[in-house]
């Protein structure tokens, strides 16, 4: 992807040219750790499919479709062949479907890819990886609305839903990113998602439910395995969820999941800084619970940031920088990975186009830092307060601008690991990206 009529940047490199960029120090935070071991994690998906109420329901000889997202979740290779390697013990016969709704470009070879880009390949997870964007209508909802699902995933015997309980990053309800949204809105792929979206986010955390209950009561929902992560984006906790409980059951798991989120632990900044944006760390690109940079009004929190830096994009977003125009400032090098036939599909099916707009775009990571110092208002710009993070799940370490040094050393939850520094640019005035 190129941007046109830039001849003439050097003219804008000469307006950032003298904005100063102070010292920066590097910081940990720390936050509770519940965690599940990755080596334990067969065990535990065993021990919850053998459950009495769930293990009845897989008998010898059914074909079971298995769901597999596109996010970034902590472990989803093993819990996938959990779940495979289970359902086989009992007798039936697994299979992979991919419920992303328009992810992956909304094409079924798209959708197969990001599948195998999470690990989870047929070779690993001992079953077939069955890809499609054919849907079937299986009822109408509480208002007339027709209810769609993936139509390989309807002619099985029983279907588990295979994902993350986490909070959404457009709106707000009892189900957000979990359960209900697995089926209302990865289960129907391109067509069922877009139903879903149609009425925007404002009506999302209704329609997620409306949606959600047709999809259970027509549907062969057998269970859920549902994973909750903890601060360092690593599993917490499996939970196993009859179908029969997952409207009761999924909204106190959420609450559980909203506790277990990192932040940043200012609670403003003049300029944010984030090295990678990409699907892997959030549907947004970066998550605006902790970036502030939510793109409907429906949902608040995170960071207040006047202006925000993105530098890269992750190889894993296999080009969907959406997530950008909520920033104001990126570089070059995120513009040539954007691949606009892959990112586009995801925006219209969700009715949000302003994550997909092209910000400042400037030749490199300095300029990007200093046009958003320059543009800020009101603020010391011999002493600007800049908070650098490396995506919005890794929030353990993060670098502050020297004027947070004296109140990071008393706020509680950070370590202060060194010194202020000046920031580490390269001959093409680029930051060694964060690790």
């Amino acid at each position: 992807m190129q941007i046109l009529g830039m001849n003439n940047r050097d003219i804008v490199s000469d307006l950032v040219r003298d904005t100063y960029l102070p010292p920066m120090f590097k910081a940990r935070q720390e936050f509770p750790r519940p965690c599940l071991p990755r080596e334990e994690i067969p065990r535990v998906v065993e021990e919850l499919i053998g459950r009495p109420g769930l293990r009845e329901q897989i008998k010898p000889g059914m074909r079971i479709a298995v769901t597999v997202g596109s996010r970034g979740i902590s472990n989803i290779a093993p819990i996938t062949k959990g779940i495979v390697d289970t359902v086989k013990k009992m007798g039936a016969r697994p299979f992979i479907v991919p419920a992303m709704g328009s992810h992956g470009g909304a094409t079924a070879e798209g959708q197969l890819e990001v599948v195998r880009s999470l690990g989870v390949t047929e070779e690993y997870v001992g079953c077939p990886i069955v890809s499609s964007m054919e849907v079937v209508e299986i009822g109408r909802n509480e208002e007339g609305k027709p209810v769609f699902i993936d139509k390989q995933a309807a002619g099985a015997d029983g279907i588990i839903l295979n994902c993350r309980i986490k909070p959404h990053t457009c709106f707000r309800g009892k189900y957000e990113s979990g359960i209900m949204k697995m089926m209302a809105i990865g289960l129907g792929k391109q067509h069922g998602a877009e139903a879903c979206h149609r009425e925007g986010f404002k009506n999302m955390g209704k329609n997620v439910y409306l949606y959600g209950k047709v999809i259970l009561e027509k549907a062969p929902i057998l269970f859920a395995v549902a994973s909750i992560e903890n601060a360092y984006d690593e599993t917490a906790k499996l939970v196993a969820v009859d179908a029969g409980d997952i409207e009761q059951e999924e909204p106190g798991y959420l609450k559980e999941a909203f506790r277990n989120m990192p932040r940043i632990l200012f609670d403003s900044c003049d300029v944010l800084v984030v090295d990678q944006i990409g699907k892997n760390y959030s549907g947004d690109g970066m998550d605006p619970n902790i970036t502030g940079t939510f793109c409907t009004p429906y949902a608040t929190g995170g960071i207040r940031a006047q202006r925000v830096a993105v530098l890269d994009l992750s190889e894993a977003s296999h080009g969907n920088a959406i997530g950008v125009g909520e920033s104001h400032a990126t570089t070059d090098r995120l513009i040539a990975k954007t691949d606009p036939s892959v990112m586009y599909p995801n925006a219209i099916t969700s009715t949000i186009l302003t994550g997909i707009r092209i910000p400042m775009v400037m030749k490199n990571d300095r300029e990007a830092v200093q046009i958003c110092v320059k543009s800020c208002n009101e603020i010391d710009y011999s002493r600007p307060r800049i908070v650098r993070i490396k995506n919005s799940l890794d929030l353990d370490e993060i670098w502050l601008s020297e004027a947070y040094y004296e109140e990071a050393k008393h706020t509680e939850g950070i370590t202060v690991l060194t010194e202020p520094a000046p920031m580490d640019f390269d001959g093409e005035g680029n930051l060694e990206l964060l690790r």
